[in-house]
């Protein structure tokens, strides 16, 4: 029989083994001990393969990983063997390995959307879930993005681009800018756009870029809301946001936003409750750039980087597909107050390509009937995406066979101030 003072030495899990098993783990047979769990005392520790059982509970430890028993009767359970990195197949384009990314860069996009839904304070963002959220290369291309707001999703590239190029050289790790300015890729002053650079473990380059959108409640202008009916002037909607740094260096520029958002003749509201939104955007922003880098580590930097490539090429030829079978076309709309809006579709056979000119459209309005480029650009681009039978990420990779011309000064593309 066995020493009862030896087998209550706490520590020694092994003097406490019920039985030994065979365990089928990670594609091999392992011997494996098994454990009572009311027979484990504060101390044991032991590394895996094991198995712990219980009344109402079985609790399987892989090999890599150690468990120890606290002082309260837990489990504690931690890895002690780095993962082993599995990468795809090469760089190459494979279509499982292709499908699987596409639904992997779509989930860090709804991941984050989850992340800005349950930390957001307006019922704008947390109950009628008017926000997006999305993945880009780092060039600014839009990879992947959770089914939310299309015209969001479809423009929010151009703000991108604008952050890239007018903040080149300068962004540090922990910098997060901000912008809602419907000139640089902007839809209406109350959907901002926060968008956060991904750094690599250096802190020198920029690997990605992920960025959200969200609808806040008000932002100024002449009416509540920041949607009035009668403004004639952007500057009567709301505060202009036009890449402003909103944190610098991971610290929320608390004063300075709180400022901005208090100057001018139509100041916000209620500059604390966008705070509190804008807070929840870098934290869903946050929650992107963790997997993405958890990706990263997964699979290999450089195939994710091919990857984000492929799913572009792949969105690329999908819309060129459905280019194969158009055909040249126009049409003109007028709408009640007698503007109108044109567009002339040409297609190119030879290069697979299509031309979308609103060239004849009526030159921007004195009042808020004129659209934002970008979200003209957006409507083409989700129109085009809904033609794809394939289950494909909206991504930039369905622009590129599209040339959209939209004249500079038409009511689909106003020059500053224009509401």
């Amino acid at each position: 029989a066995a020493d009862p003072e030896i087998h209550a030495i706490p520590g020694v899990a092994a003097l406490r083994l019920r039985k030994m098993v065979r365990m089928y783990t990670n594609g091999e047979w392992l011997d494996t001990p098994v454990y009572d769990r009311e027979a484990l005392l504060p101390g044991d520790l032991f590394n895996g393969p094991a198995i712990i059982i219980e009344a109402n509970a079985t609790t399987v430890v892989e090999p890599g990983w150690q468990t120890e028993t606290t002082a309260l009767g837990h489990l504690v359970l931690t890895r002690v063997e780095a993962r082993e990195a599995r990468h795809a197949a090469g760089t190459r384009a494979d279509p499982v390995m292709l499908e699987i990314f596409n639904n992997l860069f779509m989930s860090i996009a709804e991941q984050m959307g989850a992340t800005l839904a349950n930390t957001s304070f307006s019922v704008n963002i947390k109950e009628r879930l008017d926000f997006s959220c999305a993945v880009f290369d780092a060039d600014g291309g839009l990879i992947a993005n959770a089914p939310h707001m299309p015209v969001h999703l479809g423009s929010m590239g151009e703000s991108i681009q604008v952050v890239i190029r007018e903040n080149r050289g300068t962004m540090k790790p922990g910098d997060v800018y901000a912008l809602n300015a419907p000139y640089n890729g902007g839809t209406h002053l109350p959907d901002i756009t926060v968008i956060t650079p991904v750094f690599d473990a250096t802190g020198r380059d920029v690997l990605f870029y992920v960025g959200s959108r969200g609808h806040h409640a008000d932002i100024g202008g002449i009416t509540p809301g920041s949607m009035p009916p009668h403004s004639t002037t952007v500057e009567e909607e709301g505060v202009l946001i036009d890449n402003v740094l909103l944190a610098s260096g991971g610290r929320l520029r608390e004063k300075e936003i709180l400022e901005l958002l208090s100057q001018g003749p139509y100041p916000a509201r209620n500059p604390r409750h966008n705070l509190a939104d804008l807070a929840a955007q870098i934290a869903a922003n946050e929650k992107g750039a963790q997997e993405l880098r958890k990706m990263a580590d997964h699979f290999g930097l450089d195939v994710v980087w091919a990857y984000m490539g492929h799913v572009q090429d792949n969105a690329e030829e999908s819309v060129r597909r459905v280019i194969d079978v158009l055909r040249d076309g126009s049409f003109t709309l007028t709408l009640d107050n007698g503007a109108r809006i044109k567009v002339q579709i040409s297609i190119d056979k030879d290069s697979r390509s299509a031309k979308i000119d609103f060239t004849g459209t009526s030159k921007q309005t004195d009042n808020n009937f004129n659209a934002p480029a970008a979200v003209c650009k957006a409507a083409v681009l989700y129109v085009f995406r809904t033609l794809v039978d394939d289950d494909i990420p909206l991504n930039g990779g369905c622009l590129k066979p599209l040339d959209i011309v939209i004249p500079e000064g038409c009511m689909l593309n106003p020059r500053h101030p224009a509401a």
